[in-house]
């Protein structure tokens, strides 16, 4: 997952956008560029091997995880290559739910995340708060269990499989507001299961307990995607068969069984602190202090046309993140520019790689080839821009990201290629790298973190780790 506009008369935009268009050189030394990872060379395993959640990693990362999150083990080859400890801190500035903060809590390092996803930034808070009474959340989950129970029950419904429902009317069904409903993916929960999930949320709302509300509505989130929903995820976000009923407290009982388990295993750790701050990552010295960061391991969104607000909409809407359209703009807004759905008429990150020769030319192939199969749907219009906006996003966090870097500081950025408008290849981590050199920091290399298989062209797509380092320097926005 990641992360508005500057005045919208450009007046800022001289001072603002880059100044320095060096091209970059990339090591031709296969050691540097294009190694694999160990057990992740895409000869040896399944392209899905490399980034799965290994069992031992479960603990917290399966308390809410985002179906394309990097892995837990990716954080840890880094975290030893950088040498990284006690002593340090580390950053995420595009956190999603929390996979970097998470194992640098349970290996002693600080660390501190920034995203502005508010579902995905409220994931991140309770994985990394460690606090709650394993015992005293299962007893409280219980309390709210009964009680939601014995609504259901007045109201003759049961919450198991093996009773049916089916004589109640849908007149007779809690629905969420109009407004609200209009976002959701049509069908992606069926009126039942929707039901019993709001008469679980209003017990939760009345026999609220400060020490265990957030994790228990972590679970609720968790139970109503991946037991409660229609959704699946391949790894697209769709809408599978509907669900005529589904077992809902039950279901968020069991999330909130296996996050007690886990607190009772990591809260024996020492206590170490992890920051989350809910902010746009182009704006990242207004929430992280000056000159006070030692490394960063993230992976922020890819140019493509996942729309990063859609994949989590159903829990977002459910836990009152997105209320209303209102909302969901001003939430995509404060995202990097990605996809066609979250581009604005005065976004204009695209200055910040003006004059960018090899992005430039990927703008131009993508608008010729547009124009040459007779495409012409706003979103198609649109590719090409998105294009620049994102890199130039990109860019300006780069820009941004120098004013909180210690001098030294080494950064590794998962990436990956990609073909989604109209099959033209973008090479997102050479393109990263090299924007990053035009700003000052040294290019350590590339590492193939694995491939992908392209889903229109079945081409191999790399995903890699950008790596760079922060000499120390002047760090002005102008570069």
């Amino acid at each position: 997952m990641s992360k508005s506009s500057r005045p919208a008369d450009g007046s800022h935009r001289g001072e603002e956008r880059m100044t320095e268009r060096a091209r970059l050189r990339l090591p031709r030394d296969p050691a540097v560029v294009g190694t694999a990872l160990p057990g992740s060379a895409p000869g040896q395993q399944p392209n899905g091997e490399a980034n799965r959640l290994l069992p031992e990693d479960r603990p917290v990362h399966q308390w809410y995880r985002f179906v394309l999150s990097f892995p837990p083990h990716l954080v840890r080859e880094y975290v030893q290559r950088f040498a990284l400890g006690a002593s340090h801190r580390v950053l995420d500035p595009f956190c999603g739910t929390g996979t970097t903060l998470v194992e640098c809590k349970k290996l002693g390092i600080p660390s501190v995340g920034v995203e502005a996803h508010p579902m995905a930034h409220f994931a991140s808070q309770v994985k990394v708060d460690w606090t709650p009474d394993p015992d005293g959340l299962v007893e409280h989950a219980a309390e709210v269990a009964e009680a939601t129970l014995a609504q259901l029950s007045r109201e003759g419904i049961h919450d198991d499989l093996f009773r049916s429902n089916s004589a109640i009317s849908p007149k007779a069904l809690r629905t969420l507001p109009p407004e609200t409903a209009r976002l959701l993916l049509a069908n992606s929960i069926s009126p039942l299961p929707l039901h019993k999930t709001l008469v679980l949320l209003d017990c939760l709302r009345r026999r609220a307990d400060v020490r265990h509300r957030s994790h228990e509505l972590l679970a609720l989130a968790r139970a109503a995607v991946f037991a409660v929903s229609n959704l699946h995820f391949g790894p697209e976000v769709g809408v599978g068969p509907p669900k005529a009923d589904a077992m809902v407290v039950h279901s968020w009982l069991s999330a909130v069984h296996t996050m007690a388990t886990d607190l009772r295993i990591v809260r024996r750790l020492p206590d170490v602190e992890a920051q989350v701050h809910m902010a746009d990552s182009r704006k990242i010295a207004r929430v992280v202090e000056p000159y006070s960061i030692d490394a960063v391991i993230t992976s922020p969104p890819y140019p493509n046309e996942k729309d990063y607000t859609r994949t989590t909409r159903l829990e977002s809407v459910l836990l009152g993140f997105i209320r209303d359209k209102a909302e969901l703009r001003a939430l995509k807004a404060g995202l990097v520019r990605s996809n066609t759905r979250n581009v604005f008429r005065v976004d204009d990150d695209d200055t910040w790689v003006a004059g960018h020769a090899e992005i430039d030319r990927i703008a131009r192939r993508i608008e010729t080839r547009r124009k040459h199969l007779g495409k012409t749907s706003g979103f198609e219009r649109l590719y090409a821009r998105v294009t620049k906006l994102y890199f130039g996003g990109m860019a300006r966090h780069l820009a941004e990201l120098r004013q909180v870097l210690r001098p030294g500081a080494r950064l590794a950025y998962v990436v990956g290629d990609q073909a989604s408008y109209l099959r033209v290849m973008i090479r997102t981590g050479r393109l990263l790298a090299d924007i990053g050199h035009s700003l000052g920091y040294e290019v350590m290399g590339i590492d193939l973190f694995r491939t992908r298989l392209a889903t229109v062209t079945r081409e191999q797509l790399r995903e890699e780790v950008v790596l760079l380092r922060w000499p120390g320097g002047k760090a002005s926005l102008g570069g």
